[in-house]
């Protein structure tokens, strides 16, 4: 180690080496980690701030709002300015929100904290796309499916050992462990992306004859529409129980005006035109976001339930959550190495159903073996969905917009899990019961029916696997 990599770069014979790929996965691990991990603090949290499941849920639904906006807006400026700079200004704002969220000293700062923190881990997935990419480039050969493999894996594994590392965290210091772990980890990460990221100028001067046109602009109106339109959404979404109909109403206008205006701009935010003339791209966003409202529905309603509805503490909902996180885990790994999409989806999509159908016969006289194996239903999808979907975007997005297409992937997973969490809200209000449970996984069921017959029907996917 001789400097910093905007001093030196790492060395041409790297390639996708550890040193490049160390700071990637570190970086885009922050996001999924802190979806998962806050779910087994959330009956913490409102104890001791003396409110219900029915507030708690803005703690899962800001940053899911923060994420969704954020993603391909910090994707839009990895491929406009350069992925590095994105990278490292999200890691400092995640190690802010850590602070903030530690020493929070009511429910509105957790809120505030919760925001920052969605903003921040933003960063990292499309820049990590985009500096892989650009390797690829710089090299002349196309990234392994491995090294995306390992990619997906950070983000899915954090993700489902979320929930078992929080309850443990919980149990040992509390629930302020929550936010406050996210400051040395962001540290870390920054570091090791100082030295081993190569600076964004020798990036683009390495891509060369790649690139097949400049960096688009940032479009700043398209963006302020498609973050006002998903604000309203979201506000609809989140107290179903009592709708505020009226919201409807600028959401329609917001949209209309942004499809206007993204069809008539010449750089776009959202490129409209290309996703009606990319099917197989907008397939992919679909059955992402259709998947992950499923998954979250479980990984926060299932967790709720067992704290709530069955009376296990933080720690043992933690550990009884671990055949999920460990099947995820496996299951990630399994995928990465798979060279064919379609049956890895088909498989996810038939297990989310069946563990659906388990949940729906959930009750207090429910075996602990029972529940450990519904979890594990859910695990292997989340393993399969992640890795799959992501190797999809790769192979359909636009080679010069790869960052902001993996942010608007990241948008649909979020906003499924915000209509997740909607659902979670509407099926539990203040308590979480078997009533509940089983509302929400009959739901479940149905939606997993959809994403096995969107999933068999894409003719996409047929075509990948024959290659």
């Amino acid at each position: 180690m001789t400097g910093p990599a905007s001093a030196t770069g790492p060395a041409p014979e790297a390639g996708f080496g550890a040193r490049l790929t160390a700071p990637l996965l570190l970086g885009s691990l922050l996001n999924p980690l802190n979806t998962t991990m806050i779910s087994t603090a959330l009956v913490s949290i409102g104890h001791h701030f003396g409110i219900g499941a029915s507030s708690t849920v803005w703690l899962v639904s800001v940053l899911y709002l923060a994420s969704a906006v954020a993603q391909p807006v910090l994707g839009r400026l990895a491929d406009s300015i350069g992925p590095r700079r994105v990278f490292l200004a999200g890691l400092a704002v995640v190690a802010a929100s850590g602070l903030v969220g530690a020493f929070a000293p009511g429910f509105g700062w957790l809120i505030a904290s919760r925001l920052l923190l969605g903003i921040g881990t933003s960063a990292a997935y499309p820049a990590a796309m985009a500096v892989l990419r650009s390797e690829s480039r710089r090299l002349g050969r196309p990234t392994p499916r491995t090294v995306l493999g390992r990619l997906s894996f950070a983000a899915l594994g954090s993700a489902a050992v979320g929930p078992t590392l929080g309850g443990l965290l919980v149990a040992t210091w509390g629930w302020r462990a929550i936010f406050a772990v996210n400051v040395p980890l962001a540290f870390v990460a920054f570091v090791c992306a100082m030295w081993w990221i190569p600076k964004d100028d020798g990036q683009r001067a390495a891509a060369g004859a790649g690139a097949t046109r400049e960096p688009a602009g940032l479009d700043p109106l398209g963006i302020v529409l498609f973050t006002g339109t998903l604000t309203a959404l979201v506000f609809f979404l989140l107290d179903l129980s009592h709708p505020v109909w009226w919201l409807l109403g600028p959401v329609a206008v917001l949209a209309a005006v942004l499809t206007w205006w993204q069809l008539r701009c010449p750089d776009p935010f959202i490129d409209l035109r290309m996703l009606g003339r990319n099917h197989a791209l907008a397939r992919t966003y679909l059955r992402h976001g259709l998947s992950y409202l499923v998954i979250y529905c479980v990984m926060y309603g299932f967790t709720q339930w067992l704290e709530e509805g069955r009376g296990f503490s933080s720690l043992h909902t933690g550990l009884l959550m671990l055949p999920m996180s460990v099947a995820a885990l496996v299951c990630s790994l399994l995928g990465a190495r798979t060279k064919g999409i379609r049956a890895p989806l088909t498989t996810a999509a038939v297990l989310v159903t069946a563990g659906s159908a388990l949940l729906i016969l959930a009750s207090g006289a429910t075996p602990v073996a029972v529940l450990l194996i519904t979890g594990a239903c859910f695990g292997i999808p989340q393993g399969l969905i992640g890795t799959s979907n992501q190797a999809a975007v790769y192979q359909y997005a636009p080679a010069d917009a790869v960052g902001s297409a993996a942010g608007l992937q990241r948008t649909a997973q979020y906003i499924g899990a915000i209509t997740a969490s909607s659902l979670i809200a509407l099926a539990y209000g203040q308590r979480a019961s078997d009533g509940g449970l089983h509302l929400m996984a009959a739901v479940s069921v149905v939606l997993g029916l959809v994403l096995v017959a969107l999933t068999v029907s894409d003719r996409a996917l047929r075509a990948r696997n024959r290659k």
